[in-house]
């Protein structure tokens, strides 16, 4: 599969993408991509993402130090999902927890 075929129309440019830990499996966060973000992990191997807050595209880590290293990407079923597979270099919170999922839902 390539970018090109991906459905970024869904999300008005953005589709959704899942980081998950390639050694433990575990979900470490949850961000959005648009084609150029999707480009440029493909193109590094490290983990882009599109920024809603602040309109930008933005390297994992960039600042923090934390990057995470694309070992494989996957595509779901509809093209419009993915998961970057990754190895992590610190937390991929930025509270500091290994991941973003660190919580739960209250009854």
């Amino acid at each position: 599969m390539q970018i090109k075929e991906l459905d970024f129309n869904k999300g008005n440019g953005l589709i959704p993408v899942i980081v998950q830990d390639a050694r433990t499996k575990d979900i470490l966060m949850f961000a959005y991509a648009n084609r150029e973000a999707v480009r440029k992990t493909v193109e590094t191997g490290h983990a882009y993402f599109w920024s809603r807050s602040r309109k930008s595209l933005w390297k994992k880590g960039e600042t923090s130090g934390n990057i995470q290293d694309v070992r494989n990407i996957l595509v779901d079923c509809d093209e419009d999902t993915l998961i970057y597979m990754v190895n992590s270099h610190g937390p991929a919170c930025h509270t500091g927890n290994r991941s973003c999922f660190y919580r739960k839902l209250d009854d």
